[in-house]
C-alpha cells in the first residue's frame, strides 16, 4: 500500500498568534521599565512598541507572500528577544540619561527592512552557491576594512570597527555570513572527495594535505584576526564555524581532533605572545584580586556583573528596580548580567531557553533541507548564533574568559543586529524551501543530498 502524503500546512496563522504573544512580552517589559521611573511621559512606550509591532507585521506579511511554508516559530522568538533587549537598553538609558534605545530602534528598523529585502531577493537559497568564492573574497575584504588608516577605528582596544559618518560598524559581523556561504559552497562541492581520500590511522581516517587547505586558511584567518585586530571572540567564532561545518559535512571525528589540536596550538601561542590575550586570561582567573579589579581594563566589569546577578537571586529585583547601570557596558557586553539582576535566574533561564529553541529550529531547517548546500548553510548559521550565546554567557558568568561578542538581538550594537536579522531571513528561506510541496515528485532542488552526518530523511511538518 502506498504511503499517503499530505500537503504541508503554511502555519502563518500560528506565527501571527505567536507574534502577538512575543510583542505582548516586549510591551509588558517596556511598560514595567517605564513605570519604575519618575517620568510620567509614555511617549517612548507607544513609539517603540508601535514601531516594533509594525516591523514584525512587515516580516509576517513578507513571509506570507514569499515564504509561506517557513518555520512559524523563528520570527516570534526573534521579535521577543529583540523587544526584550530594547526594553533593557531603555532601562539603562533612564538611569544614565542616554538615548541608546532610540539608536537601537533605528538599527532594528534598518535590520528588519534588509531582512525583508533578503526574503524578496533570494527566493531560493541555492542561488547563493554560485557566489562561493565571491563570498570568500567578500569575507577577506570585510575583515581588512578596519585596518585601513582613517577608516578603521579602535574601540576598547580592538580594531574591529569602521566609521561611516555618524555611525560605526563591525564588518566582521557580516563576515560570519559570507564565511558560512563560502564554507557551505566549498564543502557541498568537495564533500565526496574529502570523504573518500586520505589514509586510515586505526579508527580514524586522516584527510589529505590538499584537502586541509581550507582548514589552514580558516586557522590563519582566525589567528590574523586575533593578532591584528585583537578580537578574541571573532577569532573563536570563525574557526569554530569551519570545524562544525566540516564535521557536519563528513561525520569524521578526525577533522574535529585536528581542529582541536590547531585551536590548542593557536591558544598556547596567543597566551604566550599576545598581551591582550594574557590579560584576559589573568582577569578571568584572578577576577577578585584587588589589583586586577582596580586596574584599567581589569575585572571590575565581570565582578560587578556577578554581584548584580547574585543580588537578583531566583526571581530578580524586578524590571527597573535594580541597579544594572553600575556595570560598565551594561547595555551591550553585559546585558545578560543586567537581565540576571532584574528578572533573576528564572527569567534568565527563560531567555536561554528562547535561544535554544531558536537554534534548534535553525537546525531543524538544516535537517529538512533537500540539498547539501542548504543543510550546511542552515547548520552553519545556526551554529554562529549558538556559539555567540555560549561565549558571551560563559564570559559573563565567568565560566570562560570574557570576549567581545554581542548577545544576539539583545545587546546594543547595530552591526550585530543587522547580521543576525539577515541570518534569520536566510534560515526562514531555507525552512520554506524544505517544507514547500514537491512539484511533480521532484522537490525544489537540482541536487540530491548524499548520506553523511546530516540525515536526508524529511522532517515532519511543524
Amino acid at each position: 500500500m502506498s504511503e499517503l502524503h499530505t500537503a504541508p500546512v503554511p502555519r502563518r496563522n500560528l506565527e501571527l498568534v505567536l507574534l502577538l504573544l512575543a510583542l505582548s512580552v516586549g510591551a509588558a517589559a517596556f511598560f514595567l521599565v517605564g513605570s519604575s521611573s519618575d517620568a510620567n511621559d509614555n511617549t517612548d512606550f507607544f513609539v517603540q512598541t508601535g514601531i516594533l509591532a509594525g516591523l514584525a507585521l512587515l516580516m509576517h506579511i513578507m513571509l506570507r507572500i514569499f515564504a509561506k511554508y517557513a518555520d512559524p516559530v523563528i520570527l516570534p522568538i526573534t521579535v521577543a528577544l529583540n523587544s526584550l533587549g530594547l526594553a533593557m537598553i531603555h532601562r539603562i538609558d533612564l538611569a544614565k540619561t542616554t538615548d541608546q534605545s532610540m539608536r537601537q530602534l533605528l538599527w532594528t528598523t534598518i535590520a528588519v527592512i534588509i531582512a525583508a529585502v533578503v526574503l524578496w531577493a533570494i527566493r531560493d537559497h541555492r542561488m547563493l552557491r554560485r557566489f562561493t568564492y565571491i563570498a570568500l573574497l567578500a569575507s577577506i575584504i570585510l575583515l581588512l576594512l578596519p585596518m585601513i588608516p582613517g577608516f578603521g577605528v579602535t574601540i576598547n582596544g580592538a580594531r574591529i570597527w569602521v566609521r561611516l559618518g555618524p555611525f560605526s560598524m563591525q564588518p566582521g559581523e557580516l563576515a560570519k555570513i559570507t564565511l558560512s556561504i563560502f564554507f557551505a559552497g566549498y564543502l557541498s562541492s568537495n564533500r565526496d572527495l574529502i570523504l573518500m581520500a586520505g589514509r586510515k590511522l586505526g579508527p580514524l581516517q586522516l584527510p589529505r594535505l590538499r584537502d586541509m587547505a581550507p582548514m589552514v586558511v580558516a586557522w590563519v584567518l582566525s589567528i590574523g584576526v586575533l593578532v591584528v585586530q585583537r578580537d578574541l571572540g571573532s577569532s573563536i567564532l570563525f574557526f569554530g564555524l569551519f570545524i562544525v561545518m566540516i564535521y557536519v559535512a563528513t561525520a569524521r571525528i578526525s577533522w574535529v581532533l585536528i581542529g582541536l589540536l590547531m585551536v590548542a596550538a593557536g591558544g598556547v601561542f596567543a597566551a604566550m605572545t599576545m598581551s591582550h590575550v594574557t590579560r584576559r586570561i589573568d582577569v578571568w582567573l584572578n577576577a577578585f584580586s584587588p589589583e586586577i579589579y582596580q586596574a584599567r581594563g581589569g575585572s571590575m566589569q565581570i565582578v560587578e556583573g556577578l554581584f548584580g546577578m547574585a543580588d537578583g537571586g531566583l526571581f530578580g529585583t524586578g524590571l527597573g528596580q535594580g541597579s544594572p547601570y553600575r556595570v560598565p557596558l551594561a547595555n551591550s557586553d553585559m546585558i545578560i548580567a543586567s537581565f540576571g539582576e532584574e528578572i533573576g535566574l528564572i527569567g534568565l533561564s527563560a531567555i536561554v531557553l528562547l535561544y535554544m529553541l531558536l537554534i534548534s529550529r535553525g537546525l531543524r531547517a538544516a535537517l529538512g533541507s533537500r540539498d547539501t548546500f542548504g543543510k550546511l548553510l542552515a547548520a552553519g548559521l545556526s551554529f554562529t548564533l549558538g556559539l555567540q550565546c555560549i561565549v558571551i554567557i560563559g564570559g559573563v558568568s565567568r565560566l570562560i574568559p570574557l570576549t567581545g561578542l554581542a548577545t544576539p538581538f539583545m545587546a546594543a550594537g547595530g552591526s550585530s543586529l543587522l547580521a543576525n536579522w539577515i541570518i534569520v531571513a536566510l534560515l526562514l528561506m531555507i525552512s520554506h524551501n524544505s517544507r514547500r510541496p514537491m512539484l511533480g515528485g521532484v522537490g525544489p532542488t537540482d541536487e540530491v543530498a548524499t548520506p553523511g552526518a546530516i540525515t536526508t530523511k524529511a522532517v515532519k511538518n511543524v
